[in-house]
This record gives C-alpha cells, structure tokens and sequence, in this order.
C-alpha cells in the first residue's frame, strides 16, 4: 500500500479525525484456526465511527429480536449515510440499521431501560468482551466533538421521534450514538471481535453469542448495506461482508475462515477507506475469500 499515491480525503467535518494523516495503514487478519498476521500500523488506535453499529445491532437483536424489524429495514439505501430524504417518503423508517438514520433507531432500543452511561458502557464492555481485551475505551474529545457539530444527527432523530420511531429523548439518543461512534480500537482488536461473525456466532472458546441464524443474517447485511450507497461496489470489488466507518476502518468478514480489519484513514467519494477497500480487493484476489466464490 506504500506505493499508493492516491490515499482518499480524511473526514475533516468531525473534530477530532480532521487532523490525522491519511499515510497510514494497518491491516489484522485473524483466521478460524486462531492464526493473527497482521502489517502496517495494524496496533494504532482509531475512532470506529460506523463499524460500531454492527455490535451495536448484535444487542438491540438480543433485547428485542426480530421486533426490530418493525422499527428499521433491511434494504440498501442507495444514499448518502446521513440522508433524511427516504426517512419523508417512508415515514420515519430507516432503510437498514447501518445508516445513521437506523442506527439511532438501534441506539434508541439499547437504551430502553437504562440511562446513557449505563447503556453506553453495556455496549463497551460487549466490544471488550467480543475482542477478549478490556483495554478498549471510548475517545472522550472524539465523542465530545461529535456532539458539538452532528446537528444532521440531531434532526435524523427529531425526524424519526415525529414519527414515533425514537422513543427517548433525542438528546439522550444521540448522545448514546455519538459515544459509540467514539469507541477506539486498532485492527487487531476489531478483527478479533469481528470472529463472531466468522464462526457461526461463537467465540473462539466456544461461547454462543448469537445463534448461527443470526449470524448469517448479519453478515448479509454488511454485505448488502455495509458501505451505504457503495454496498454494491464494494460486493462486487471484494465479495465479503464488511462493515465501513469515516475513522478509515472496515471490518470484513470470511465465515468459516477470517475476520479482517483494516485502516487507512483517507475515504473516497462514498465515505469508505481508499485504501483499505483496496487492500481488501486485493487480499480477496489472492485469496479467493470471496462469498461468491468456489475457492473459499
């Protein structure tokens, strides 16, 4: 990747990302066999702004089942991550759960019964369990500066709370989202709490975190609608489930054979890593770890 000279744009409107170097790139392969390579800057930290949505929706399964459905959909969106014009046309019903409409949906659900921190740190200690790391944290100044300038979240939420599709009060619902998106890790500790999605809902040690149903059905979702209005492009370059974020991240999923995350913090055009989608194009291709494939 150290010949690329085209690197993306890093996500300069959220304080806190706009200041980092788009020179970096770190990659973490954790394979079923419990095998880890990994290269570049595969231990930086980084903010995993959107990928925190899959664990996010892991929970809000747990507690409400496909009841979710009835609040969220489960088709691509076809537009930008952060678009309110479906949310008119659809009543207050997002797409899918991964575009930031869905998404504070999902946070308004794993907040019922708790108050933000507590259902903030239910979520962390979820993350830190799936990446068997308690080291994980939430970036404070990146959560804080989320808050002080995500004004379209803000009206996504009072849109959908019109509608009756936000329960809790926006402020708290956003402040919930805006904490997860915060959340840091380095590629080493997202490819490890991505094996769950690899191994049929099971951790490595055999533990059951979700049913292998559920699994699955995650992971088509990531695969349909994890790159928002580039879902399609990416299936059709990479061929694996994966989830992006504007941090620079994408985890991607080979079930029954890998979980990958990778980092470079430059987007393209649709908001996902440059260079990271790359380099998932070409480990596919050397690979043959495509779902679409015979060789995987």
């Amino acid at each position: 990747m150290a010949a690329e000279q085209d690197r993306g744009t890093v996500a300069r409107y959220i304080p806190g990302l706009a200041s980092i170097s788009p020179d970096q790139f770190g990659m973490a392969v954790v394979g079923a066999d419990g095998s880890l390579a990994t290269g570049g800057d595969a231990k930086t930290s980084f903010s995993i702004q959107s990928i925190s949505k899959v664990f996010a929706l892991t929970m809000a399964l747990g507690k409400v089942g496909d009841q979710l459905w009835s609040r969220v959909g489960r088709e691509p969106s076809g537009n930008a991550f952060n678009s309110i014009v479906q949310l008119e046309a659809e009543h207050g019903i997002p797409r899918n759960p991964f575009i930031n409409a869905g998404a504070l949906v999902v946070a308004d659900v794993n907040l019922s019964g708790h108050m933000p921190r507590e259902s903030i740190g239910e979520l962390l200690r979820f993350v830190r369990y799936l990446a068997d790391d308690d080291s994980i944290a939430i970036d404070e100044s990146v959560a804080r500066g989320e808050a002080e300038t995500g004004y379209r979240n803000i009206a996504l939420a009072n849109y959908m709370r019109a509608f009756g599709n936000i329960r809790h009060a926006v402020e708290l619902v956003t402040g919930c989202y805006f904490h997860q998106c915060a959340i840091a890790m380095d590629c080493v500790q997202l490819a490890r709490a991505g094996r769950f999605l690899m191994l049929d809902g099971r951790q490595p040690d055999g533990g059951q975190v979700v049913s292998a149903r559920r699994a699955r059905r995650i992971n088509a979702l990531m695969l349909t609608c994890g790159h928002y209005d580039a879902s399609g492009d990416f299936a059709f370059r990479v061929g694996m489930p994966g989830k992006s974020g504007v941090g620079g991240g994408i985890l991607a999923v080979v079930p029954g054979k890998a979980s990958i995350a990778v980092w470079s913090p430059g987007l393209n055009e649709s908001g996902n890593s440059q260079l990271g989608t790359l380099a998932l194009e070409r480990l596919a291709e050397a690979t043959g770890w495509s779902v679409f494939s015979a060789r995987t």
